[in-house]
């Protein structure tokens, strides 16, 4: 058995294959099991890992090979896309399951597949696919009001079928199949009539689905349909707070119809938000370091602009376009994936897999057990993430890309506080990485190695707090006519600024707060959305705010 010491602030703590404590019982470290990955091909040995559990759901939608027991369900995923005749029922509930609507917009050779266009669609075609598929799902099952029963869960639509830019969508102008009332508008008037119509044109399909299905106890999402999408080279072409507050740089099929905001018929219908977290590059392009803080932007990102619980679908392969793929991601890589969207807030974890490439091809699925060691060593730590506790983000993650920095992130609970932490951007595996770790008062020296994921948790002992957690920082009234009131729970120690911007990121007002409770005139300002943004030494805290007259 190898045992290494790590010696910091007077903490020992004992890092091995075993179970890990602190031997002044202040820290207890995440266990990590001792198990020969899987080298035979298309198999994975849920029999490697002990039975255990998550407070949160985790969809499989791996492949299932000779397994016929149900086994993701004992192993920390909460949900099978692909449950066999003997286990439904019987092993699997409907609340365990889940399912895609591939081909929600495809398949009948309208414009909406094959130009992405809004126009000249048969939505009596479409409609009666629709219910095909409702009424094949449900096994044609329908309720006192005549609504299809589906045995799911879970259901995700895959629609896919929008133009992504301002550019593409003006090529449709070239179209001779485009209407001609449409071709003759202006570029700005053909952008806003496009938006408009394949908003409503997704909402139709949503709205079929919710109109003629039970949904009682079925969560509804749609793949990547986010108010920030799937993005990789320019995620530190833009500052935190413009990703956050710049309406820019929302994806428009979320807008709600006056543009000043995340909304709109197709948005309020969403239960969940899917971001769509595939990793493009494999170590050791200088690119691949960049795969953590990139998984946690989508998430961090999307939680900024939504209250809806984001559930990021995520692959342990390298994307299609990537030069890697099919291969699996490394090893280090699906631990993390499976540790640490948690701790920047997500709600759950979708793990996808094509469901072509289980039929085609023979690989070694190592990689997905990697994952569930991830998963089995966050379940050691699972009351942590019940009952009320809070999140740690010191650094969001878009910054810790921009300056390649590891990622830490903590769940305080109690006096109690988990500490995620990796460093991607380690040059090998024995390279040494120390990293400080706080909350209030509190703060600890941690030693990373290569690019080991750190998992554990410390007792903080009474924490004081001396500083005001800018989260709990008041902003109303919301909307607002002449006056916005900032109302601080005490008034801060440490000098904290206000700042009053446009949704451009145009600064309107800059002070310094002087008092707990801070007042902003807005009467001479236009009338829009604006971002109130309180920023000291400790952090910040954004939030928009509707000013109307």
């Amino acid at each position: 058995m190898r045992v290494s010491i790590a010696v910091f602030a007077g903490l020992v703590i004992s890092l091995w294959s075993g179970s890990t404590h602190c031997l002044m019982a202040q820290a207890v470290c995440a266990d990590r099991l001792s198990f020969t990955p899987v080298s035979q091909p298309n198999q994975i040995e849920w029999n490697k890992f002990p039975d255990f559990t998550l407070p949160f759901p985790v969809i499989y939608g791996g492949p299932r090979f000779a397994d016929q027991q149900a086994s993701p369900l004992r192993h920390g995923f909460s949900h099978l896309v692909t449950a066999k005749d003997n286990e439904v029922g019987s092993l699997v509930t409907a609340r365990q399951r889940a399912t895609v609507y591939y081909g929600f917009a495809t398949g009948l050779n309208q414009p909406w597949e094959t130009l992405s266009s809004p126009w000249n669609n048969s939505l009596i075609a479409y409609r009666s696919k629709w219910d095909s598929y409702l009424a094949s799902l449900s096994g044609g099952q329908k309720n006192a009001a005549g609504l299809y029963i589906i045995p799911f869960d879970r259901l995700a639509l895959d629609i896919e079928r929008i133009l992504p830019s301002d550019t593409r969508i003006l090529a449709l102008k070239n179209e001779s199949t485009i209407p001609v009332m449409y071709r003759q508008l202006s570029d700005a008037d053909f952008l806003v009539a496009y938006k408009n119509a394949i908003r409503s044109l997704y909402a139709e399909g949503m709205s079929y689905v919710r109109q003629h299905t039970d949904l009682t106890n079925t969560n509804v999402s749609s793949y990547a349909d986010t108010p920030i999408l799937n993005t990789y080279l320019n995620v530190i072409g833009n500052s935190w707070t413009d990703w956050t507050t710049n309406l820019n740089r929302v994806n428009y099929l979320v807008k709600d119809s006056s543009g000043r905001g995340v909304g709109g018929a197709y948005y309020d219908q969403l239960d969940a938000l899917s971001p769509s977290a595939y990793y493009y590059y494999d170590y050791p392009n200088p690119l691949a370091r960049d795969y953590l803080p990139y998984l946690l932007f989508h998430v961090e990102v999307n939680r900024a602009w939504s209250t809806k619980p984001v559930v990021p679908w995520v692959w342990l392969r390298y994307h299609d376009s990537s030069s890697s793929y099919p291969n699996f991601i490394q090893p280090f890589m699906a631990e993390a994936t499976a540790i640490f969207p948690f701790f920047s807030g997500a709600s759950g974890l979708w793990l996808w897999e094509n469901p072509g490439l289980e039929q085609t091809r023979t690989d070694t699925y190592a990689a997905y057990e990697h994952f569930t060691h991830g998963l089995y060593r966050l379940s050691r730590f699972a009351d942590m993430f019940q009952g009320t506790y809070e999140l740690v983000i010191e650094t969001p993650a878009r910054d810790l890309m921009d300056k390649q920095l590891p990622v830490w992130r903590g769940v305080v609970k109690d006096n109690k506080i988990l500490i995620a932490a990796q460093n991607s951007y380690a040059a090998n595996d024995t390279q040494k990485t120390s990293v400080t770790v706080r909350y209030k008062t509190w703060q600890q020296t941690i030693e990373l190695t290569g690019r080991e994921v750190y998992l554990c948790r410390f007792d903080m002992g009474m924490v004081t707090a001396t500083e005001t957690d800018l989260a709990s920082v008041t902003v109303s009234p919301n909307p607002a006519s002449s006056v916005v009131t900032v109302t601080f729970p005490r008034l801060p120690n440490t000098p904290t600024e206000l700042v009053l911007l446009t949704i451009q990121g145009q600064l309107v007002v800059k002070k310094t707060v002087s008092r707990a409770s801070e007042q902003l005139l807005t009467s001479q300002l236009p009338a829009g959305l604006y971002v109130v943004r309180i920023q000291n030494e400790t952090g910040s805290q954004t939030q928009r705010i509707l000013i109307t007259h």
